[in-house]
């Protein structure tokens, strides 16, 4: 199978979830998705991941997009986990979670740990999954993909802020900034004429003739 890029179409894939059993795809249906693998449960980083997603459940519901967690235990575990993460977090966690025991999905998406990475993520031979992000767009394209080792624990408002960034160029022909924010000035696309520029947004600043900033209409 060629390796999953940016613009590849994200596998589909049927799995068992803590809300029943989905078809990928059929999932994401209209929306945008969100799919992120967890070495294990039971685990103290992922146990502060999920309950952080949960607690962000309102802002992916306002961008239209749906998460989808992955762990390798099978759905009994599962359910005794979302116990320890509602109550360590104080959430309710509402979001499908993929019990992936047989690592069927994990093997399709390539989030398999190594030994030469990792060997505490590989236990007798068998590997655990990095901490692994696709975003996927309505046209189950994938647009973003981050790749995280165990030890370190996502930053999930950078992903939000990367979603945006997203559903905005695709609305815009813009880019955005090292550090933007929602709401701040935005890079004219260097496909876009200065004077045409001008017409599509409220103000341009021209700081070089490849590097243009501009204020977004108010409706954005």
């Amino acid at each position: 199978m060629a390796p999953l890029r940016l613009g590849s179409i994200a596998p589909d894939f049927e799995a068992e979830t803590t809300a029943g059993d989905i078809k990928f795809h059929e999932y994401i249906g209209d929306s945008w998705a969100i799919l992120f693998s967890h070495p294990a449960d039971f685990t103290p980083v992922c146990t502060t991941e999920l309950g952080e997603v949960a607690k962000l459940a309102p802002k992916f519901e306002q961008r239209n997009v749906k998460v989808l967690g992955l762990s390798t235990n099978d759905l009994s575990d599962h359910a005794k986990w979302v116990d320890d993460i509602n109550d360590v977090n104080d959430v309710t966690v509402r979001f499908p979670i993929i019990a992936d025991k047989d690592r069927k999905v994990a093997t399709l998406y390539d989030m398999l740990d190594s030994v030469e990475h990792d060997p505490t993520n590989v236990v007798n031979g068998i590997p655990f999954t990095v901490r692994s992000v696709f975003v996927i767009d309505p046209a189950k394209k994938i647009r973003l993909i981050l790749t995280y080792p165990a030890s370190c624990g996502r930053n999930f408002d950078e992903i939000l802020r990367a979603v945006d960034s997203l559903q905005l160029s695709d609305k815009q022909p813009i880019a955005t900034p090292a550090n933007w924010q929602p709401g701040e000035d935005v890079i004219v696309h260097v496909s876009v004429p200065t004077d045409k520029a001008k017409e599509l947004f409220p103000q341009v600043k021209e700081s070089r003739p490849y590097l243009r900033f501009a204020t977004l209409p108010e409706d954005n």
